[in-house]
């Protein structure tokens, strides 16, 4: 799923290879998914886009946001974008193909479910691209404390730290997967509760929010996760399920697994005890 680090860096990979090329065909929902989600009927999506040249491309939270002439492109979460260079190789079962002028494509599938927006500019009321284009990344300076502090509210003391940090929307982008590492770094078991976290231990969280999403984007996402050429990234991931069972690097007490609020979670029980 497309969490900060993978949306950021299929971001740059889309301004190193396709900016500036021409959209010249399109095909949208020729695979239908029940839980894939258009701008209105995707129907009139090669009305809109044919033509169009590619330009920025910015990761935005869980989202993927291309430029295209005057209108926009906004994949999110479950979608998998592929860039290949020719026909040859390409998904038979798809949401969205984009064929550009010079042979190469681009194709977006829905994993789970997942946005597969586009639309002219400014017309998207999609609440949560609205949402996540308001509020600052953590990979950005105007991330700081003290803006991390006002996210704290009187109802915040009964949430765990898994459902402070990746649910409503607090912080787009930081959602069940990079959630691990990060209260990992912190010490903080995914079920404690807020309230039961003092200033020292907030600022040490804030802190590994930071840290381990920029490393994470700076290795090109996640070990779990692909990139838009169909590769691993390059973080090895302490907690997911590619560690679960394993010696935890620090202390080498075996890594834990369990269901919560509707996904797994994972957690060393000596370096993240559950108080």
């Amino acid at each position: 799923m497309l969490e900060i680090p993978e949306s950021t860096t299929i971001a740059r990979q889309l301004n190193e290879i396709v900016r500036g090329k021409t959209i010249c065909n399109v095909i949208a929902n020729h695979s239908p998914h029940k839980f894939a989600f258009y701008q209105g009927d995707p129907k009139y999506y090669e009305t809109i886009l044919s033509g169009q040249v590619i330009g920025e491309s910015i990761g935005i939270g869980a989202m993927i946001e291309i430029f295209a002439g005057d209108c926009r492109i906004v994949l999110g979460d479950g979608a998998n974008l592929r860039y290949y260079n020719n026909s040859v190789n390409v998904l038979s079962k798809h949401q969205l193909l984009l064929e550009l002028n010079d042979g190469s494509i681009l194709v977006c599938s829905i994993q789970m479910y997942g946005a597969v927006l586009a639309f002219k500019t400014r017309t998207n009321d999609n609440k949560y691209y609205l949402i996540t284009k308001e509020k600052p990344s953590p990979l950005n300076n105007s991330f700081d404390l003290t803006y991390f502090s006002t996210l704290l509210r009187g109802e915040s003391d009964k949430l765990s730290a898994k459902a402070y940090l990746a649910t409503e929307q607090r912080i787009p982008g930081l959602g069940n997967g990079v959630l691990q590492d990060i209260l990992f770094h912190a010490g903080i078991h995914p079920k404690r509760k807020m309230g039961t976290i003092d200033q020292k231990e907030y600022t040490t969280l804030f802190h590994s929010v930071k840290n381990t999403l920029a490393e994470m984007t700076g290795l090109g996402g996640r070990d779990t996760e692909k990139d838009l050429l169909g590769r691993t990234g390059g973080y090895k991931t302490i907690l997911s399920k590619n560690t679960m069972g394993k010696p935890c690097p620090v202390c080498g007490t075996a890594i834990q697994k369990s269901s919560y609020l509707g996904g797994a979670i994972y957690w060393c029980p000596t370096c993240q005890p559950f108080i």
